[in-house]
């Protein structure tokens, strides 16, 4: 959905992103990497307003950060 516009459940193309972000105390749709907000790895995820399917991706810039702290 994120490149496509269409979402591969349904077909429907009203698509709907929602960008990740990090609150307080871990809140948001993130990844945390360290012991601060500035050092999580933002989800974003994109949702189909027809049937309501959901995916969630991450910046290609922030894989190299998750392997890091995982791999």
């Amino acid at each position: 959905m994120k490149s496509t516009h269409q979402c591969p459940k349904c077909g429907g193309a009203d698509i709907l992103k929602v960008p990740g972000k990090a609150g307080s105390y871990g809140s948001g749709n993130n990844i945390q990497v360290g012991l601060t907000n500035f050092s999580a790895v933002l989800v974003h995820r994109y949702v189909c307003c027809s049937c309501g399917y959901s995916e969630e991706w991450i910046d290609p810039e922030d894989i190299s950060t998750l392997k890091h702290k995982f791999g």
